[in-house]
């Protein structure tokens, strides 16, 4: 099977809040991208709904200290599958839209300082 991803994905644990209407789902992504990102919450959301993100996202600064960035993010839930090891829980992938300039390049630099050997 050929990969069909335009961009890399990384498998890290981020803090991440998920809000779909009038309701907030606090969560942790299981990976990211540039184009998107999955993690698993505990309603189900009907694919192609809008929401709206709150990723925190840990950069480390030339001095290496580190710092964290609160990207607003906007998606649509492209999946939504019932979790197989959890009871209850759901599995989503959301994909970006509408990302601005500043957080692009931040999560740009995130993915490639975890991805360089």
């Amino acid at each position: 099977m050929q990969e069909r991803r335009k961009h890399l994905r990384l498998i890290k644990k981020l803090p991440l809040k998920v809000r779909a209407g009038s309701f907030d789902l606090v969560t942790e992504t299981q990976n990211i991208s540039l184009s998107g990102v999955c993690c698993q919450v505990d309603k189900f959301i009907q694919p192609m709904t809008k929401v709206e993100l709150l990723l925190l996202l840990p950069l480390r600064l030339k001095n290496d200290k580190i710092t964290t960035r609160r990207l607003g993010l906007e998606g649509v839930i492209v999946r939504a599958e019932p979790a197989k090891d959890t009871q209850g829980k759901f599995n989503i992938a959301i994909f970006f839209n509408n990302m601005k300039e500043t957080d692009k390049i931040n999560l740009n630099r995130y993915i490639a300082s975890h991805t360089q050997s």
